[in-house]
């Protein structure tokens, strides 16, 4: 399914950053960030304009081909990794940020991913996402058909146990990114900080 929605000539979610990424993206740590299910760049592009070390991680070949052509014409350099996120390991403490922007996956492998990233980040690293919530179903404006692919707020608090939370909300807002995100939607966003204490 991805690859062929990437294979079109246009970027179909846009070019330009999520709205949400861009307003926090002043607290994220300068070093290596990965962006999970990254697609055609547009996130991973504008973390790299800012000096971070970015890898950028989807299951599409044709979409993470279409972020290196976005990359380098933004004068940037990032690395891909084409990769399911079933089989993706997230390393341990490698990370000073993980980005999941619009990463939707069946509840199970999501709990997974979620607790690799509790595990992936470095003492004080950051974890941003933002996903649409069940209630984006009656929007009509983009997003998975099905609520199981979609996340609350009091399941990414129970996902996501042992991070510090900055920032968590859902809300609804306009999302304009291409012509697969346009309107107003639904959605959880998530700001959480890897405490400088192990976690127990």
């Amino acid at each position: 399914m991805w690859d062929e929605r990437y294979a079109a000539a246009d970027f179909v979610y846009g070019t330009e950053p999520n709205d949400f990424l861009v307003r926090v993206s002043g607290l994220i740590p300068p070093g290596k960030v990965l962006c999970l299910a990254e697609g055609e760049g547009r996130n991973a592009v504008f973390l790299a304009k800012r000096g971070h070390r970015v890898v950028a991680v989807d299951s599409s070949a044709v979409g993470l081909a279409k972020a290196e052509r976005l990359a380098a014409e933004n004068g940037v350099r990032i690395e891909t990794v084409t990769a399911d996120l079933a089989n993706f390991v997230i390393e341990p403490g490698g990370w000073d940020a993980i980005v999941s922007i619009f990463c939707h996956l069946p509840p199970t492998l999501r709990r997974a991913v979620h607790r690799q990233v509790v595990q992936g980040l470095r003492p004080g690293g950051l974890f941003v996402l933002e996903a649409y919530t069940p209630a984006q179903l009656k929007m009509g404006t983009g997003g998975p058909p099905s609520a199981e692919l979609m996340m609350t707020l009091a399941e990414l608090r129970e996902e996501l146990a042992g991070l510090e939370f900055l920032e968590a909300r859902e809300t609804e807002r306009n999302v304009v990114e291409g012509r697969f995100h346009t309107g107003r939607g639904a959605v959880v966003q998530i700001v959480a900080r890897r405490p400088n204490v192990p976690i127990g």
